[in-house]
């Protein structure tokens, strides 16, 4: 029986642990609540997340103790919300995870650092590349509690390890494939949640779906223009890992990122927006990061440019949706 960790006690990590707990790996749910914990282990499900998933707790073991979670297991993944991982990793000391493969399922950067979550992983704790591996969907954690069918990606530099890991994840409703493109991968995932936030910003101010057909196909040159100056290897952008995964996080319903930019496009502000939704959207981390990181490599990004000036510079939607549509082609 494989051991996994889980990191995290939001829908993604509810999700991770259902496929995996279902396909009979031995699960170790770290979530930092312990009520939560409790209620898991008396009722079998998460109060918080997805509570209609039901947990076999001979398969699925919930605990608060963070160092004994992470001891337990030879797969750690890794699924808060990235602006927390400093804090929520804070207990464990550095070689924590030696001998352990590290799966980020996070869609972000470390806010003042901006730097990737493996990138983190590998500066603090020592864990080597290979031994590393990235989650991309497109895959949303709803669809995966209602069993709809779903595909992930797997990025690693180490194929092998990442099929292993997709071996864990496959069931009738999950296909999951390996790819050697860690770095790109987490990248293009950081960049389709600022993409949804600017999705989400043009339907609160009533664009229509014409604007946001040609908003997401100058997303995707502007994805590529950014990994192409920041990690310039062959990549096909048409993949699912990539454009897959950012249409799914652009459209879907489901979607936080774009949920919390139609909030922004019919006037709320950041804050509140914040405390109504009571999620993460990792957009609103991720642009400052992509925008510090653009002012030394200069790549023409005026989605991403604009969404920064809304969000973090407080000028209108309105007003800078105005000057973007003119930028677009």
């Amino acid at each position: 029986m494989e051991k996994v960790a889980i990191l995290g006690g939001g829908s993604w990590a509810t999700a991770l642990a259902k496929i995996l707990s279902e396909n009979k790996s031995q699960v170790h749910w770290w979530m930092r609540n312990k009520n939560d914990v409790q209620h898991l282990i008396q009722y079998k499900h998460n109060p918080r997340y997805l509570s209609q998933v039901s947990f076999d707790l001979s398969y699925t073991k919930p605990s608060a103790d963070i160092q004994a979670v992470v001891a337990a297991a030879d797969w750690v993944i890794l699924a808060v919300p990235a602006a927390f991982v400093q804090q929520a990793l804070a207990e464990l000391p550095e070689d924590a995870f030696r001998g352990k493969v590290v799966i980020s399922a996070i869609k972000g950067m470390i806010p003042g650092q901006n730097i990737l979550i493996t990138e983190y992983m590998e500066q603090r704790y020592q864990v080597p590349n290979s031994h590393q591996l990235v989650i991309a969907g497109p895959c949303h954690a709803e669809e995966v509690a209602l069993e709809k069918q779903s595909y992930l990606t797997i990025g690693s530099h180490d194929l092998a390890t990442a099929e292993r890991f997709c071996e864990l994840l496959r069931n009738r409703y999950v296909k999951a494939n390996p790819l050697d493109d860690l770095d790109g991968i987490e990248y293009c995932a950081v960049m389709k949640n600022v993409i949804a936030l600017a999705c989400g910003i043009a339907r609160g101010l009533n664009y229509g779906d014409n604007f946001q057909a040609v908003l997401v196909s100058n997303a995707m040159f502007e994805i590529e223009r950014f990994l192409d100056a920041i990690m310039p290897i062959h990549r096909d952008l048409s993949g699912s890992a990539y454009l897959g995964d950012l249409l799914v996080t652009a459209y879907s319903q489901f979607s936080r990122n774009r949920t919390f930019g139609n909030m922004i496009g019919r006037g709320y502000t950041v804050k509140s927006a914040q405390v109504e939704m009571n999620m993460i959207a990792e957009g609103y981390y991720a642009v400052q990061s992509i925008f510090e990181l653009n002012k030394t490599l200069k790549v023409s990004m005026p989605i991403s440019t604009g969404v920064y000036h809304v969000l973090y510079e407080r000028i209108s939607p309105a007003v800078e949706f105005e000057i973007l549509k003119d930028k677009l082609k």
